[in-house]
């Protein structure tokens, strides 16, 4: 049996919690000050979504818009490590964030930054192709644009796999015949311009049956808090299914975690009525385990985060129709061979930005002697290079999280591939329409070779 896959589409952003104590008021103003204890960062929207689906045996893709900025990069990062598969859409406006300033898990004021929602420019062609693989499909609108993006919705209303949509109120109708429709109360109300009346579970009824068939979905799933939901399907009588009997908790992200497991269970071959209550059971299981900071283990900020700088340079690039070229590796002892393919590297475009195995890295991949230089040492060797732009330094094994963020037009190998077997990186590359190419590599040089010459070196001389 082939491996169930399930892709997100939707708006992407940080969630970031900055926890503390308030002890004093500032002397410029009657405002509390924060001292900062922790911070800890979740993907939100449509992130949520698809972290709240992976899990072992799953596997999940994300297709969301964002730019290339240190939001963007830590959301990929979070991401690519919960094992989900991200394909993402140029943005032309920042990546969201939503900074919440908390004391006594209280919070006293939230930062929204991102500017206004806007519609993707355009879609890979890979992110297509994904969406026509899927087992099961669900679209998890935030209002900033993605759901209106018209390729996607062409490659929405030509699925085959079951979608669940999960709307806004700022955001587009679902494309006709999706198979279910997961709207709050509120939600519901709004966009059937029901003005209410009567008990919650009846409003909900009325709107749930009005939504279904202006969208002409299959079924519309009314959520109503500790209620549970109204499902509005074929015929004219609802299915309600209870809730069961949970104490108050946090319920950001409930209806992420309901619209996920419902996909979830479609792409098992579930009926819709079967679906909607494994999505009651799970989202009340989620409050009451404290929502979204119960479900997940604390994030720290990595230190060393991906400079803003190296993205800002990419956005320069494309805006003025140049191509931004990357490569990447450890650069532990910088030599001739290096040289040669950085040098060759520039000139496939208009800038060349070089992803850096951190310290960690590298000693995981060479060992625990390994490297020789810091990564800071590297890095500013390499700044100094005319034919390097910018450098980025990442922890992870594989530069796979700062490509995804970072998007290159063109990725760079150098010649010790043999070419019989694809490059490790060049399926991901083409998730945003890039290449990979392999440019020659100056035989007689390599970092092993040359401490190992030095060594034998010392020993003759010792």
């Amino acid at each position: 049996m082939s491996r169930q896959l399930l892709v997100v589409i939707g708006d992407t952003l940080l969630d970031r919690d900055v926890d503390g104590s308030v002890r004093r008021v500032a002397p410029d103003a009657p405002a509390p000050v924060l001292d900062e204890e922790s911070t800890t960062d979740r993907p939100g929207g449509a992130g949520l979504a698809a972290l709240l689906a992976a899990g072992p045996g799953r596997e999940v893709a994300l297709v969301t818009a964002l730019a290339s900025d240190p939001a963007a990069a830590r959301l990929i990062e979070l991401l690519t490590e919960a094992g989900i598969e991200v394909y993402a859409l140029p943005s032309t406006v920042p990546t969201p964030e939503k900074v919440r300033l908390r004391a006594g898990g209280q919070v006293l004021v939230r930062l929204d930054r991102g500017g206004e929602p806007a519609v993707p420019p355009d879609v890979p062609q890979a992110a297509l192709d994904v969406i026509g693989r899927a087992t099961a499909i669900l679209v998890s609108d935030y209002g900033r644009g993605v759901a209106r993006q018209p390729l996607l919705r062409k490659a929405l209303e030509e699925a085959r796999a079951p979608i669940v949509w999960d709307p806004h109120p700022r955001g587009p109708a679902p494309v006709p015949n999706v198979r279910l429709v997961t709207p709050n109360a509120a939600e519901a109300r709004a966009m059937s311009g029901d003005a209410g009346g009567g008990t919650a579970l009846a409003a909900a009824e009325r709107a749930g049956f009005r939504l279904r068939q202006h969208w002409r979905a299959g079924a519309v799933a009314v959520t109503v808090g500790s209620a549970g939901a109204v499902l509005c399907h074929g015929g004219s009588t609802p299915l309600v299914v209870p809730a069961p009997d949970v104490p108050d908790g946090d319920t950001c992200g409930a209806g992420d975690r309901f619209a996920s497991t419902a996909a979830l269970a479609l792409a098992r071959g579930a009926l819709v009525s079967e679906a909607v209550r494994d999505a009651v059971s799970a989202a009340s299981a989620y409050v009451a385990a404290g929502g979204a900071a119960g479900a997940f283990a604390t994030a720290p900020v990595a230190a060393g985060a991906l400079p803003a700088e190296a993205g800002a340079l990419a956005d320069e690039v494309r805006a003025r129709g140049g191509t931004v070229v990357a490569t990447g590796g450890c650069f532990d002892l910088l030599h001739a061979g290096h040289l040669a393919t950085l040098r060759a590297a520039r000139k496939l475009g208009d800038c060349l930005i070089v992803c850096l195995n951190s310290d960690s890295s590298v000693a995981a991949l060479k060992g625990p002697d390994r490297p020789l230089n810091k990564q800071d040492d590297r890095a500013a060797l390499l700044s100094a290079l005319d034919c390097v732009d910018a450098v980025v330094i990442f922890d992870e094994p594989t530069p796979e999280a700062v490509l995804t963020w970072l998007r290159p037009d063109v990725w760079v190998k150098g010649g010790d591939y043999s070419g019989e077997a694809e490059l490790p990186e060049a399926a991901l590359v083409r998730r945003w329409g890039g290449r990979t190419v392999i440019v020659p590599y100056l035989s007689g040089h390599s970092t092993t070779s040359t401490i190992e010459a030095a060594r034998a070196s010392s020993l003759s001389k010792g």
